[in-house]
Formats: structure tokens, sequence, C-alpha cells
């Protein structure tokens, strides 16, 4: 009688359960990994042992370490101890170098500086910086914006924002300015100012921007040409970082827009004819 053939199937199946405790392990140490807290010096000691010439580096505080990060935020301002009075001192002496400026060249009628708080007012007439209904830089206005920009770099430690901002005048009394013309001409001029700041100075273009507020954010009453030509300005804002605030809060009181004519249409009810931003 032949003899029956012995065993059968299923001579691997404790893989499955060996498998199954595996998973189980892996998922409890993960749970106590979530749940645990991780020593930095301790970190640091483990490295050191597999690389004794390891060197620590500092990345950017705000995590945005790619390759457009801002040198400027945390460690790598130059000469900054990370105290607010330190910041406060550069933008002291950063006024200080725009006043002296300003009257050892004699161009006071042109350029006014003043300061509110955390932020300097760098105001530059049209008249040294354009000619008429013009976006084009005049020579003498480039020569100034590379003077200026050398003093903006000496104090970048401190800066948090320089805004660049484009204001023209209304042209007439009972009517806005046409708002197309009106509106590219201001933003064209703060754009042009701001380009230049970029390619000249040290300040990463992160911290500058530029913005067309057109006439409406007047500083005189717009009545005659003596009323119009201080409206007619491009402003450099610039604001001082604030170690206690991230982004510093932006007031509109400081601007006198009591000058400015927001009738849309004129006497005789039809719609105002087109004009533009300057005589």
């Amino acid at each position: 009688m032949a003899k029956k053939k012995g065993g059968g199937g299923g001579g691997a199946n404790w893989m499955d359960t060996y498998g199954d405790m595996v998973t189980l392990l892996l998922c409890f140490f993960v749970l106590l990994y979530s749940m645990s807290t991780i020593s930095e010096e301790k970190f640091k000691a483990i490295v050191q042992s597999f690389n004794p010439n390891a060197v620590q580096t500092e990345t950017d505080p705000k995590g945005d370490d790619g390759p457009f990060a801002d040198p400027d935020v945390g460690n790598e301002n130059p000469g900054m101890n990370e105290q607010q009075e330190d910041i406060d001192d550069m933008m002291e002496e950063l006024m200080a170098a725009l006043e002296a400026y300003t009257k050892q060249e004699g161009i006071e009628s042109a350029v006014s500086v003043s300061q509110d708080g955390g932020e300097i007012y760098l105001k530059l007439s049209d008249r040294a910086m354009f000619d008429g209904n013009s976006d084009v830089l005049r020579p003498e206005a480039r020569e100034m914006l590379v003077e200026i920009c050398g003093m903006l770099d000496s104090a970048k430690g401190a800066i948090d924002q320089i805004r660049v901002e484009g204001h023209t005048a209304q042209q007439y009394d009972n009517q806005p300015n046409e708002t197309p013309g009106d509106r590219r001409l201001a933003s064209s001029r703060a754009t042009e100012v701001t380009i230049f700041i970029q390619d000249n100075s040290t300040i990463h273009p992160a911290r500058i921007c530029s913005v067309g507020w057109g006439q409406w954010h007047a500083i005189s009453d717009n009545q005659g040409e003596a009323g119009k030509a201080p409206n007619r300005r491009v402003e450099l804002v610039i604001s001082a970082r604030d170690l206690e605030s991230e982004e510093l809060g932006e007031s509109l009181s400081k601007f006198v827009t009591d000058g400015n004519t927001s009738t849309p249409a004129n006497e005789t009810g039809a719609p105002s004819p087109a004009s533009s931003a300057e005589p």
C-alpha cells in the first residue's frame, strides 16, 4: 500500500503574524516619538559625536531660508544686537544725515525731511525729480538718489520697509483729474524711484514697495500754483523695525485731504471733461 504524502500547505503563515507584530511595534514607537520632546542641547551633542567638526549655522528666523530669503533679518543685521535702542539710534542717525544733506546741498525747497514715531518721511518735489507729465528721472534727480541710497544703506539694519509713494496735484479747482492719467503718472513715478533704489542700494528688494496715490493724499489745497506745487511729489516713507511687532500699523491721519475735490460732475450736472494730472 502506498504511503500518504505528509504535510499540507500554509507552511509560511507565521510570516503574516510576524509582519503584523512588526507593524504594531512601529506604530507604537511613532506614537511615543510624537508625544516626546527633543532637547536641542542633546541633539547637538549627538550630531557632534558623529561629526566633531560640525559647525552650527543660523538660518532665517522666519523659516524663509530659500534662495530669496531676506539677509537683513535676524542675526544677519550688520552691527545689530537686536536691541530696540540700537534700531532707534540708527533711525535718528539716518534722520540727521538726511537733514544735513539737504542743508549742505541747499535743496531744502525741493527736499524735506520729517519724522513721526518710527517713520521718516522724505518728500521729493516733482520739479526736482521729473519734467512735467513725465516719469523719466532727471539727471540731477539720479545724482541725489545715489546719495540717499548711501544713507539708506548705512541704516539698513534698522529699516523695516521703504514705501515709495507717488502723488499728483488736482489741475482744476472744481473737478478731479482724469482717473487713468492721474493714477498712471503717480504710479509710474513711484515705480521709477523704487527701481532706482533697488538697483543702487543694498536694501533687500522685499523691503521696498511703491504705490501711486494720485491726487488723493494732498497736503495742500490745490488752489493756484502755490497750492498745487506741494502736492506734486514723490514721498519715501521709511519705517523702523519694531522688535515687538512684525508689522507696523499705518495711520492715514498724517495726510491732509481737505484740498481734494471729489465732485464727479460740473455745475451743470454733466460729466466733467477729462483733465491731466498736471497743468
